[in-house]
């Protein structure tokens, strides 16, 4: 029988739909077209081709100059940013409804290697590693701007994810505003905080060990989950087991089991999905937030293999046709 699960951090439901529900295996996407090349002349973000770009703002090199080749990992301004350092954030009123602002923020491309087919499920663990310590460069340097609110950090992979170019590479937004999608997951988050003096995050993870139906792997400092109200199949977190509101706090002793987990997990989907396209976004607390108790920062992995329907879209309700229990079982017990 179809379940409706409710998500404890969202408080929005989610439909289980056990009726017509796939097996894991049944997932696996089907891949067509000529085999990626480890350099592409055409490539604005491979190493001989960093003129096209913006000028970097951030790189580890083993080698050469700024915006030049011998990078390793290199930070630019996105070159059709969807939001840009100039203007204010003056709020300005058009008539007795509308409001509006200038497009201020900070839209920034993170380069995950020089290698054209370099993908992080197929990289060294030290190579994830840097491209973790770069997230968390762009992260702080960025929460210093008293005109910054949020910064998300997300990565799209594949053309049904919304990349246009297949060069590995991740993205950072920072924006002035914090938006009320955002605001509602903070909000059941201080609930529960100022109910019982806890973080809901970290006694999800209390509860997702207990049951243990749904834990995918652990490692000392993180545990790597499929939710209870998954949106869609093989909806995969990793959390960390150390209390932390914002990915910004990590400290350097975490992003090595940060950087294994986070490969190995999407190794996992890449072999058990035969390389899926996905979205992976790092959720952390509003940066006046970020020292408070009441969040648990995480990264959400949503692999693409159902599209939003008229249903999901009127209603808001999202319908998963495969059971958690089950897409965790089939990755726990899958050897990459």
């Amino acid at each position: 029988m179809p379940e409706l699960r409710q998500d404890p951090i969202t408080k929005e439901w989610v439909i289980i739909a056990t009726e017509r529900a796939k097996r894991p295996h049944d997932f696996a996407t089907v891949r067509k077209g000529e085999e990626i090349p480890p350099f592409l002349a055409s490539c604005p973000f491979c190493p001989g081709n960093e003129a096209q770009t913006p000028p970097e703002v951030f790189a580890y090199r083993s080698s050469g100059e700024k915006n030049s080749s011998g990078w390793r990992v290199r930070v630019i301004r996105n070159k059709y940013p969807a939001l840009v350092r100039r203007g204010t954030i003056e709020r300005r009123e058009e008539g007795k409804l509308f409001r509006k602002m200038d497009g201020v923020g900070v839209h920034e491309v993170i380069i995950e290697s020089p290698v054209h087919n370099r993908l992080i499920p197929l990289m060294e663990n030290r190579e994830v590693e840097e491209i973790l310590f770069a997230y968390r460069e762009r992260y702080n340097a960025l929460k210093k701007d008293p005109l910054i609110k949020l910064i998300i950090i997300f990565k799209n992979h594949g053309k049904s994810a919304g990349t246009s170019l297949e060069h590995p590479h991740s993205q950072l937004v920072a924006t002035p505003v914090v938006p009320m999608h955002i605001r509602r997951r903070f909000e059941v988050a201080t609930g529960y905080y100022d109910d019982t003096g806890r973080c809901l995050l970290c006694d999800m993870i209390h509860e997702e060990k207990a049951l243990e139906k749904r834990v995918v792997m652990e490692t000392d400092k993180f545990i790597v989950f499929h939710p209870f109200a998954s949106r869609s199949p093989f909806e995969t977190w990793i959390a960390p087991k150390r209390h932390l509101s914002s990915f910004g706090n990590v400290p350097d002793e975490d992003i090595p089991d940060l950087a294994g987990v986070l490969k190995t997990t999407l190794l996992k989907l890449y072999k058990a999905l035969n390389n899926p396209d996905f979205n992976y976004v790092i959720h952390t607390a509003p940066v006046d937030d970020e020292n408070k108790n009441y969040y648990l920062w995480h990264i959400q992995i949503i692999p693409r293999l159902t599209t939003m329907a008229g249903f999901e879209i009127g209603s808001g309700i999202y319908i998963n046709t495969a059971l958690p229990e089950e897409t965790a079982g089939f990755m726990r017990e899958l050897v990459v």
